[in-house]
This record gives C-alpha cells, structure tokens and sequence, in this order.
C-alpha cells in the first residue's frame, strides 16, 4: 500500500509516521513562565542531532485552537529548558505529565515528582529522572501553524551515579538505564530485548564473504 503525502490529513500523516518511526525516546521537558511557574510535558519527537557541540531536536505542536503549548511559550521566553530521559520506573508519572492540565498547575506537583536545583539553566531539574540535559536554545524552526522544531545545545548533564561505569571513559551502562521509548496510540517499549552488532571493518567483511 501507498501513501501520497499530498493527498492525506495531516492526521493520517501523523499516524503513519508515529507508528512506523519507532521506538522514539521520550524527552520529559522542564520549562519555567516568566512568573517562575514550573511545566512539565513529555515529547516523543526527540533526538540527540550532534555531539561537537552537543545538539539536542525537540518537535513540538501547537493546541488544536493554533496556540503555543506551555513548553513551546516558555522556551521562546526563556531560551532554557531541562530534557529528562524517562525510565521504566518514572514511565507513570511522565504519563500523568502528559495530562491537559491548565497553565496554572504544575504537573510535577500532581505526578508525585520532586525538583532539584539546575546548573546552568533556570528551570529546575527532576529528582527522580536518571539522566537531565540542562540546555540552551539555538534556533526555533517553523513549519506553518501547527508545528516548531526547537534545537538547543545541551550544556550541563547530570547522570544517576548507578548507571555510570567509567566516569573517565564515560561509559553508561544502558541496560541500568532502562529507558522507555514510544510506540503508537498508547503502546511503548522497553529495552529489555537487546542484542549486540559490531560495526565491521572493510577486511572484516571481505573476510565474511568469502
């Protein structure tokens, strides 16, 4: 079956691309207003873009009435925001983060989750994420009304001491991670079944086929 993006709703768009570009790891977004008040919003359309400086991609839509969600109105703002990687064992509270709560309340208050101070940014970071990217705004992209792509450089990371292996070498034990990715609908995975695939060299693979 084909799919000519021209001829679809971008609803339909969307749901072919969600359920098809998967697993997606899951930025939990700290924000602060310019009254202090702290939001809390998870998003699946993330990813790392680039280590040297380290860059960081978060898409981010608009309310169906053509509005800025919280977290895009305070990024433009402040130009700061603090990424969490969610695990398995904060998997339900991102999940009540996610609720269309009002401006006014603070889903961290109501997901039973607690902050700590940041570094370098103002917004403040979760206690209870095993990873939070503090980072910096570079650029806003705009696509029409519906939809941003904002990419900040990440400036300050803090890391739980149990998933580090080598602070040297900065090596993470991913398995300790336990990180969650999204799926489609209200389907998500775990990375539980995983399996190792060396890059090859040129020789090695000249030597595996003959």
């Amino acid at each position: 079956m084909e799919f000519d993006f021209a001829n679809i709703a971008g609803q339909d768009a969307y749901k072919l691309m969600i359920s098809t570009v998967v697993p997606r790891p899951i930025a939990l977004v700290t924000t602060t207003d310019q009254n202090g008040v702290v939001n809390a919003a998870p998003f699946s359309f993330f990813n790392v873009l680039g280590a040297n400086p380290p860059i960081v991609a978060l898409g981010l839509d608009t309310h169906p009435e053509k509005v800025f969600k919280d977290t895009s109105a305070n990024i433009r703002q402040s130009g700061e925001f603090v990424i969490h990687i969610v695990n398995n064992r904060i998997a339900e509270q991102m999940n009540i983060c996610a609720t269309d709560f009002g401006s006014e309340v603070n889903e961290l208050e109501e997901a039973g989750l607690t902050t700590l101070p940041s570094v370098k940014v103002t917004p403040p970071r979760i206690a209870e994420a095993p990873v939070a990217m503090e980072c910096k705004r570079l650029v806003t992209l705009e696509f029409g009304a519906a939809h941003n792509i904002v990419m900040g450089q990440v400036h300050y990371m803090h890391i739980s001491d149990d998933l580090v292996i080598d602070a040297d070498k900065h090596y993470i034990d991913v398995g300790k991670l336990d990180a969650v990715g999204r799926l489609n609908a209200a389907a998500y995975a775990r990375i539980t079944d995983r399996f190792e695939m060396p890059r090859m060299s040129v020789e090695e693979w000249r030597v595996k086929k003959e």
